[in-house]
């Protein structure tokens, strides 16, 4: 069985981070082990959330799973506490990659044109250090244009999106996935790079009414695990597309959801049955 360690914060309350990675991953059928990199009451929409950061225990994990000889076959980031917290994170990839290790970045910082609460305008350029090491890195509209200094718009069109994807992977990550992709009104998706072949890619499905908190989260962790599962990254994207869509389709269906995420364990069954499928690993 692969084994990835996922390295972002938990969030006690909201269907978002380390709540949705580890079920998503769990159900494709990977082992996911979990360097929290902060602790919040709930997710950054929720005002007065409380946290605790955890950058003093990254060193200590990282040399206890050395010590044990532990071996991963992704490493896979989200969301990072802080700009301090980006030279440990470089740090405990350092530490605990294999030359055959990839590495994941979800550079979750932003979205709808601005950072998250808790950023200062510092935080892009510490993140951008990330996504450099990146086999797969994988922003929204938002974090692309915040990384590489880009003017945000919320319209896309495919010459935009695509320069957007070169611009990111300047940075130094070998492939990139734009989320939240759309060219047209009624579908949305993602749109992929590969820089070594120079090739494209898009995978769009409905579009949905509505936002919804955790998406993005989702998306990543079920590419992450697609990709563990031998899928090609186009596969694994298809997968999230459609995956993400069935998760928004549940909640939108439930007239008591919550605001603050998407229902996305009535989809579960969905991933499993992808699982399935793939030839054992």
């Amino acid at each position: 069985m692969k084994r990835i360690a996922s390295i972002q914060d938990i969030s006690c309350l909201g269907r978002c981070s380390l709540t949705v990675a580890l079920p998503v991953i769990s159900a494709l059928g990977v082992e996911c082990a979990i360097v929290p990199t902060a602790v919040l009451s709930a997710h950054t929409a929720f005002p007065g959330f409380v946290s605790r950061d955890l950058s003093d225990q990254l060193a200590a994990i990282a040399a206890h799973w050395r010590a044990q000889h532990v071996h991963f076959d992704a490493l896979y980031t989200g969301y990072i506490a802080s700009a301090a917290q980006v030279r440990q994170v470089l740090d405990f990839f350092d530490t605990v990659k294999s030359p055959d290790t990839l590495i994941f970045v979800d550079p979750a910082m932003a979205d709808h044109g601005k950072l998250y609460t808790g950023f200062g305008p510092d935080f892009p350029a510490a993140m951008a250090q990330v996504v450099a090491r990146a086999d797969v890195a994988m922003p929204n509209l938002t974090e692309a244009c915040l990384l590489t200094g880009t003017p945000y718009r919320e319209e896309m069109d495919e010459p935009f999106v695509r320069e957007l994807l070169r611009k990111v992977a300047a940075l130094g990550a070998k492939r990139v996935v734009l989320t939240g992709a759309s060219f047209a009104p009624d579908k949305l998706g993602a749109m992929g790079y590969d820089s070594t072949s120079g090739t494209y890619f898009t995978c769009l499905d409905r579009r949905q009414q509505g936002a919804y908190h955790g998406t993005g989260d989702l998306f990543a962790a079920t590419v992450v695990g697609g990709m563990m599962r031998g899928l090609p990254l186009e596969e694994a994207v298809s997968l999230a597309v459609r995956f993400t869509l069935a998760c928004i389709e549940a909640t939108e269906r439930d007239p008591a959801a919550d605001w603050y995420g998407v229902e996305f364990e009535k989809a579960l069954p969905l991933l499993c049955d992808a699982a399935r499928a793939l030839p054992e690993n």
